[in-house]
């Protein structure tokens, strides 16, 4: 979570530009990420939440899986 910065950022997942969003809310206790393929059909939407005795992943519409291999896998595009 904490490689994709807050606003918008571009990365590259499976050989595709994907445009993405996160923000933050809550004083950081929670934030919203959603990444859509640019040019194209796929996206990933989350929600994570940091309670006082836990961690909570809750992906929008997809399977688990997908948004952790996304997590783990897309290589942010720098802007610099």
């Amino acid at each position: 979570m904490d490689k994709i910065e807050e606003g918008y950022s571009e990365g590259i997942y499976n050989d595709k530009k994907y445009g993405i969003t996160k923000t933050i809310f809550n004083k950081g206790n929670s934030l919203k990420v959603y990444a859509e393929e640019l040019g194209g059909n796929d996206f990933i939407s989350l929600n994570y939440y940091v309670t006082k005795t836990n961690e909570l992943l809750k992906p929008c519409e997809i399977p688990e899986q997908k948004v952790i291999h996304f997590l783990k896998n897309v290589v942010l595009i720098s802007n610099e």
